[in-house]
């Protein structure tokens, strides 16, 4: 004869695959309403730090903070200004939302916090692009009043030109052009303004190329020692005087912009990091505001 088991059983409800998903307990309008009360919260202490920032100013007293302490200032009213936003903005997501749980208010407040960076990334770019455009229209104004006065001062200078192009020998003006690239031949021979004009065609060359052949180190020499009347030796002692400058110039600037190069990217990294830690601590401050104003349970007892 089977001995019957005694116990406590335990029921439960089963639930099909596929059956009805549990209902959404996220309330969008308080989510919604809580970003909006955030931003405008944190929006008005900003502009309490402005007010108060201005009324440190005094030119006349000479009293007026440095700019290092008004950055630092600012810096710490505007974290303290967001944090307290998002904490109301939780506060008053968790208090509409009509959820006495925990979990719940919790993620209602994280929800506030995304909406209230959104709303803020979207002002912040709406006010760029007014600014960028009030600046694009000013720039197409000037420049079309420019433009305007050169077509004006072209259409008075015309005449006159082609009284004075009329002037002008064809002739006389081949030549000119003529001597004037005549470079390669006797130094001797040529113009101060020819000797000039290849000295710096060549030094252009060794700048932009890095180096010269030998040829043209001894034309380049030739050339400086006759435009200056000193000898060869002279004038090659000079070019690599010259020379040794130039490259410890280039070392230099070199130098100075790796250095701006790796002092933008540190500078870079380090507001990342203030970033990620003002966004991570207005999180903190969203779900405390929310975790507040979570709606309390009352204990209902029913008397036989």
């Amino acid at each position: 004869m089977p001995t019957p088991t005694t116990g406590a059983a335990s029921f439960g409800t089963a639930v099909p695959d596929g059956g009805p998903a549990l209902p959404s307990r996220i309330s969008w309008g308080a989510v919604f309403a809580g970003g909006v009360v955030a931003v405008a919260v944190g929006t008005m202490l900003n502009i309490l730090g402005v007010a108060i920032g201005a009324s440190t100013v005094d030119a006349t007293a000479g009293s007026t903070p440095g700019a290092s302490a008004f950055s630092i200032g600012a810096g710490i009213w505007l974290l303290v200004a967001n944090l307290i936003g998002l904490a109301t903005g939780g506060y008053v997501a968790a208090r509409l939302s009509g959820s006495a749980d925990v979990t719940d208010s919790v993620l209602h407040g994280l929800s506030v916090w995304a909406v209230g960076f959104l709303l803020s990334a979207v002002l912040l770019g709406n006010a760029i692009a007014g600014a960028a455009s009030t600046t694009a229209q000013g720039a197409s104004s000037v420049i079309g009043g420019l433009m305007q006065g050169a077509g004006n001062a072209a259409s008075a200078a015309a005449g006159p030109a082609g009284q004075v192009a009329q002037r002008v020998d064809p002739k006389q003006l081949a030549e000119r052009a003529q001597n004037a690239l005549r470079t390669g031949g006797d130094p001797a021979q040529m113009t101060s303004d020819q000797r000039n004009a290849e000295i710096a065609q060549l030094l252009t060359r060794r700048v932009t190329g890095g180096n010269l052949d030998q040829g043209d180190r001894d034309r380049l020499s030739r050339l400086v020692a006759t435009e200056y009347n000193i000898p060869p030796e002279e004038a090659s002692r000079r070019l690599q005087q010259v020379e040794a400058q130039a490259n410890q110039t280039l070392q230099e600037a070199e130098t100075r912009a790796r250095e701006a190069a790796d002092a933008t990217a540190t500078a870079g990294a380090v507001a990342a990091y203030w970033v990620f830690a003002a966004m991570l601590l207005g999180a903190v401050a969203a779900v405390l505001g929310a975790r507040v104003g979570t709606r309390n349970t009352v204990a209902a007892r029913r008397y036989a």
